[in-house]
Order: structure tokens, then C-alpha cells, then sequence
């Protein structure tokens, strides 16, 4: 059951769960973006929407990716995609850029700009991700 946001139309888990309350359309987080960022966000976004029980939001910077919790944000940025996803260990390898502890676990961060750089490593990260929270 979720609930939907009557200020920002945003789908969320509970009435009492915590977000960024703004109406942003992704249109308005890709204005101005290449092509293929666009391309690229959409090959992730069809993977990942599909999980059971996924919420995908937008606030002013990102897109959020909620399952229990928030497990997988993508930042358009100029000419990158910055993701972020949470491990229960440190990922010491590349394509990670960097894995830092928070709390319990590790935030790590990936930035591509090509869809040739999507491998299947990358969705077993998310999806480890997605299991945690």
C-alpha cells in the first residue's frame, strides 16, 4: 500500500515517510542533458523499475529508487550519471569511485556517461542494494 504526497504527487510508502516535497518532472532534471545521458538513465530505469515493490521519485537533484528504503539514487549531472547504492562491505573496485562507511553499511558511488558502460556488475550491486534496504 503506498500513499500519495497531495502537495508534491509524490508516491511514497507511508503518510509519515520523510522526503523532499517539490513537484520535479524528470524532464526538468534531464533539461538540457545529451541524448545519451537520456538513453542511458532509460536503460537503468527499465531495469530497475521492474523490481517488486519500487518507488521512483524525483526531487530538485536526483531520482530516487525506493524499496523499505532508499537503495539506489541516480544525479544527472552535465555530462555523467553519478549513481549511488549501499553495500554490507566496502566495493574496492573499479568502476566504484569511492565506498564510505554510513552507519552499518557503505555508500557507493559510480559515475558513467555511456550506455556501453552498464554491465551486469552494476545491476548485482543494485540489486544487493535494493535487498539490504
Amino acid at each position: 500500500m503506498t500513499w500519495i504526497c497531495p502537495k508534491c504527487e509524490r508516491e511514497l510508502k507511508s503518510e509519515t515517510q520523510s522526503h523532499y516535497c517539490a513537484k520535479v518532472s524528470l524532464d526538468d532534471l534531464f533539461k538540457g542533458k545529451s541524448d545519451e545521458l537520456i538513453l542511458l538513465f532509460d536503460k537503468l530505469l527499465a531495469e530497475v523499475a521492474d523490481w517488486p515493490d519500487v518507488l521512483v521519485g524525483t526531487t530538485p537533484n536526483c531520482i530516487t529508487f525506493v524499496h523499505n528504503q532508499t537503495f539506489f539514487v541516480i544525479r544527472p549531472m552535465q555530462k555523467v550519471l553519478d549513481l549511488k547504492f549501499y553495500s554490507t562491505k566496502p566495493i574496492e573496485q573499479a568502476p566504484v569511485m569511492k565506498s564510505i562507511a554510513v552507519g552499518k553499511r557503505y555508500q557507493n558511488n559510480i559515475r558513467i556517461a555511456d550506455v556501453n558502460e552498464i554491465r551486469p556488475q552494476l545491476f548485482a550491486w543494485v540489486r544487493e542494494s535494493y535487498e539490504l534496504l
